[in-house]
């Protein structure tokens, strides 16, 4: 993060602006809305800012910069098509430790001017830390379409109302009141108009939050948990229930499979708790049980996320069975499974007309006494595809099975390693040599082991030769 974006407080405050064309006069528009007392140093100014001027709106000096015009300024803005004026007005405002802000010019800035949407007192700021101003626009334009126009009076409501509510409901309460507020039929009212009507339901909906709400002193309410799948490690890939609970969550607990992309999509104040287990660890899954059960017992709302689906190898059943057996309301959110996302990120199809009827997705860790695992001969078929997880360290034992259930040398096989991230890594083999291929690239999981057909057809390359009926028959031969 380049900058951290902060809001100033200018109302009454002396601000300094350097040049008197339209570039600075979109600036001191900008400052009066904010309740600057803005001070304007230029020889000549244009029609806009002469106008502001006689209208007292601001102090215009007419003359060159000079170090004395930022005596009291509390920040300052250089605006001149002059770039020696402006690294003049910049070195002088920092040597005396003023914010300054040049306009497109990064370099000389201490801070920088966002694209603002203003819904005021809701203000949302956006910027591309002058790398991308049009860029940073753009995003805007998209945001604001979003917002309702009368977001801020919204916010002028709750804000009217905050302190009540802090007197009339315990800690625990008043961010759930509020979430119903913000999403129920008295945001609406407030949205149309109708604040009046949204007045008495505000507190109507204040007098049941108190019958319902425990107060201080009180045992609390009981939680909820949600068993999030976090997608295949491309935070984009996040489904939209998955990013609006990760944004109500109190505490999330998160395997070694989420990344810090995803983590930061979560609520910033949320409590994170990190319950990721490693290969043969014991006992972290009763404690991860343990966990839910007493954070949703004092009234959490917590989060679960897991890397891909909760219930494809996530073991997503197993906490839902200990949450059912203690009366703890869950919500389960499916996420795109490290399979799926893997095969879209690596244009690999899993099923195929001319090549693979068929999928199985297979744990590579087994079970205690699997013994056997399924029939092998069935994985053997080049035309059935097989899907591995967790599966790298014990791919000697799996070709050593296929091998023996029938398939052949030149088996096809795929290994992509940290799927839909940038360090994606696809690697291409057969049941010959993908053992050693995979350790002479010192392969590491995350990664997923996929048998078939299909896995020599793993680029765009390849699947535009399928048009050709004899690649089609070398692939499955």
């Amino acid at each position: 993060m380049d900058y951290l974006p902060v809001f100033l407080r200018l109302e009454g405050k002396p601000v300094v602006v350097v040049g008197g064309g339209e570039v600075a006069a979109r600036k001191v528009q900008w400052l009066l809305r904010a309740g600057a007392r803005v001070r304007l140093i230029a020889p000549e100014v244009n029609a806009a800012l002469a106008q502001r001027a006689a209208a007292a709106e601001l102090a215009h000096r007419a003359g060159e910069f000079a170090t004395a015009d930022l005596r009291g300024a509390v920040a300052v803005v250089a605006a001149t098509a002059d770039r020696s004026v402006n690294a003049a007005v910049s070195a002088a405002a920092q040597l005396l430790g003023i914010p300054v802000n040049v306009v497109d010019d990064p370099e000389l800035s201490s801070f920088i001017f966002p694209a603002i949407i203003d819904r005021s007192p809701l203000i949302v700021a956006v910027s591309s830390a002058g790398h991308a101003p049009v860029l940073a626009r753009g995003v805007r334009e998209q945001i604001e379409a979003l917002l309702p126009a009368r977001l801020g009076a919204l916010a002028r409501f709750m804000g009217r109302h905050r302190k009540g509510v802090q007197r009339a409901l315990a800690a625990g309460g008043r961010r759930a009141f509020w979430e119903r507020i913000v999403r129920g039929s008295v945001g609406t009212q407030v949205l149309q108009g109708q604040e009046a009507q949204a007045e008495s339901g505000l507190r109507r909906e204040l007098r049941a939050s108190q019958l319902t709400t425990p107060q201080a002193g009180d045992g609390a309410a009981l939680g909820e948990v949600y068993l999030i799948g976090a997608g295949p490690g491309d935070p984009d890939l996040l489904t939209l229930r998955a990013l609006q609970l990760l944004q109500q969550a109190d505490v999330i607990l998160y395997d070694r499979l989420v990344g810090e992309a995803v983590l930061d999509r979560a609520r910033r104040d949320a409590q994170r708790i990190f319950v990721g287990k490693e290969s043969g660890e014991r006992g972290q899954q009763d404690r991860i049980h343990a966990l839910l059960v007493e954070l949703a017992s004092r009234g959490k709302r917590v989060a679960r996320l897991k890397g891909g689906d909760p219930f494809v190898f996530g073991r997503g059943g197993e906490e839902l069975e200990i949450l059912q057996a203690h009366g703890i309301p869950y919500t389960v959110v499916p996420g795109i499974t490290a399979a799926l996302g893997a095969a879209a990120a690596s244009g690999l199809p899993l099923t195929h007309r001319r090549l693979a009827q068929s999928v199985t997705f297979v744990s590579g860790h087994g079970h205690e006494g699997e013994g056997a695992l399924s029939d092998w001969r069935f994985f053997a078929n080049p035309q059935h595809t097989v899907v591995f997880y967790m599966g790298v360290a014990q791919l000697p034992r799996i070709v050593a099975r296929l091998r023996a259930a029938g398939a052949a040398a030149e088996h096809p096989v795929a290994i992509i390693e940290r799927a839909t991230l940038p360090q994606q890594r696809v690697l291409r083999g057969a049941l010959a040599d993908i053992a050693a291929l995979a350790a002479a690239q010192q392969v590491e999981p995350p990664a997923l082991l996929i048998v078939g057909a299909v896995a020599a057809v793993a680029s765009v390359e390849a699947l535009a030769a399928l048009a050709d009926p004899k690649s089609v028959s070398e692939a499955v031969a």
